[in-house]
């Protein structure tokens, strides 16, 4: 079967047993409760709908509706979300009137829902990205998605995320209302405003197709997948991991969207320059020892070390990895899930994997001292360990390695790189403006890149040069497209050797000063650097720095 019919068919199979779930439940209530529970699953009103009693949207608000209206009875249907409260104002309200309850599921509710409110023909409109904060498309696009039937609307949302190329989905509650945010190229953009009624349809389609309950009080992590159409009419599946958490006023949900094609996992895509990758083309033509890219959550690290995977991986070769989770699925490597939340742990993972006589390993995450000497001796044994590590810089992750296992006399033998990063958004050449810089800016340039190792080319003279402010077009009002890396490598010189070898373990100052007598660049000066080619702004810089 192809991906595409697996994923049609794993999502009619979720439905079907989060349906069959659901109305066990509400059984077992109706039972507790003393009501006649009322399966919807062929079910249609006796005598159509009813409207001149209770309007549609107290029957939203409240989680019921009414079933029929005979000559001095009136039948309702609660479900488990209707407040107790109305059951006492239903029979207050109409005091003349025999009142019988009936108990339905959630689905069912929507069933009948169905025929009080059938769905609307929506003529569905692509998001313009050109209106992003005004306030008159904020409110189009938000009526838009309260027209959107409940069926369609996650679909839809994920869609236009997919098409604007956006890393993830964010939906806040806030008190009288539940925002969704874009994150694109690393900024996130306010898209809509849903009422909490209409996103609890969204909650409901999350929680049906990931497995997760839309009423936990507890964090929950999960993944789905959607078919989607791209620009180009192209239709594939897109997966999502998603991550829940209760707050104050609901159910905040993020969506993230692996949106990547394999083919852009390569290193020509990550904007280095000839001196940015020699440290790592030094590493796949020898692959053993660790190399570390460090860096917070989105600087671009994974990408990376996948990129560096694709060019290690031949068929001579043996990969695997360990991730928490598994991001992206490739070829030609055994991935292997680690689920920490539930007992699993990098380092009783690793010497598993050990066994299987890897030549290549990537770790999700150094994050403990056992993963860190475990790491540290595959690395001496003729093996490339790969990993990711939480620290400000190259210097700091060293530091901080260097506190887990202590004076460790392989370490400096064994780390070949440490890569720290961020992601910055490049300027549209199209539309960027130039501008001369205060005397100020100048004098922090020039301090800042007065000690760059010989051979460096500066793009522009430092006493007399000019820099780039975005522009705005109908096509691009933020003046951005797309992101680049700015980075900083440490490898192992003779005196940062010395350091290592050292009674007192050097500091993560000490060590970024022998780096860059040793030819480092740091992370904010290459930003610096690629200010002045007109890639970015010197605000961009400063913001992810």
């Amino acid at each position: 079967m192809s991906s595409l019919g697996s994923s049609v068919g794993n999502e009619a199979r979720d439905k079907a047993r989060f349906r069959e779930a659901d109305e066990v439940a509400t059984i077992r209530r109706a039972q507790l409760l003393r009501y006649e529970y009322l399966d919807t699953q062929n079910y249609s009103l006796p005598n159509g709908p009813i409207f001149d009693i209770i309007s549609v949207q107290e029957m939203y608000k409240d989680y019921f509706t009414i079933l029929s209206a005979d000559v001095g009875t009136y039948v309702f249907a609660i479900t488990n979300r209707t407040p107790q409260s109305l059951i006492s104002s239903l029979k207050s309200r109409f005091q003349d009137h025999r009142i019988i309850i009936k108990m339905t599921s959630e689905s069912g509710w929507r069933d009948i829902m169905k025929i009080y409110d059938p769905p609307k023909v929506v003529q569905y409109q692509d998001i313009d990205i050109s209106s992003y904060g005004s306030s008159s498309n904020l409110a189009q696009v938000s009526k838009t998605l309260e027209d959107v039937h409940s069926d369609d609307l996650l679909g839809y949302i994920i869609e236009q995320a997919y098409k604007l190329e956006s890393s993830d989905i964010h939906f806040e509650n806030a008190r009288d209302f539940v925002r969704i945010r874009f994150r694109i190229d690393g900024m996130l953009h306010v898209i809509a405003a849903l009422t909490h009624p209409k996103y609890y349809q969204v909650q409901q389609s999350i929680a049906v197709r990931a497995g997760i309950s839309s009423s936990s009080n507890d964090a929950q992590t999960s993944h789905l997948s959607e078919r989607v159409t791209g620009t180009d009419g192209q239709e594939e599946v897109l997966n999502m991991r998603i991550e829940t958490v209760p707050t104050v006023y609901g159910q905040d949900a993020v969506l993230r969207l692996f949106n990547f094609d394999i083919e852009l996992l390569n290193l020509d895509n990550l904007g280095l320059d000839a001196r940015e990758r020699e440290p790592i083309e030094e590493v796949i033509a020898h692959p053993h020892g660790m190399v570390l890219v460090v860096g917070p959550t989105g600087s671009g690290k994974t990408t990376t070390l996948y990129s560096i995977l694709m060019r290690l991986n031949t068929p001579e070769r043996k990969l695997m990895t360990l991730e928490d989770p598994v991001e992206y699925g490739l070829d030609g490597m055994s991935q292997i899930p680690v689920d920490t939340r539930n007992g699993d742990s990098f380092a009783s993972k690793f010497r598993a994997v050990l066994r299987l006589d890897p030549d290549v390993i990537m770790v999700g995450e150094i994050r403990d001292e056992d993963t860190a000497h475990t790491a540290l001796q595959a690395s001496i044994t003729g093996h490339l360990v790969l990993s990711t590590f939480h620290a400000s810089s190259a210097a700091a992750a060293m530091s901080r390695m260097l506190g887990m296992v202590g004076r460790n006399p392989i370490f400096a033998s064994a780390v070949k790189l440490i890569v720290s990063q961020r992601l910055v958004r490049k300027l549209d050449p199209a539309t960027r403006q130039a501008y001369q810089p205060d005397p100020a800016t100048i004098k922090h340039f020039q301090e800042n890149l007065s000690d760059l190792p010989s051979g460096i080319q500066v793009p522009q003279d430092l006493n007399s040069f000019q820099l780039f402010n975005p522009g705005k077009s109908e096509e691009n009002p933020f003046g951005y497209k797309g992101r680049t890396s700015i980075l900083e490598e440490l490898t192992i010189g003779e005196e940062i050797r010395a350091l290592l070898g050292a009674e007192i373990l050097p500091t993560s100052q000490q060590l970024e000063e022998a780096a860059k007598r040793g030819g480092m660049i740091t992370m904010y000066q290459a930003g610096l650097l690629k200010c002045l080619s007109g890639e970015t702004t010197l605000e961009e810089i400063n913001r992810v720095m």
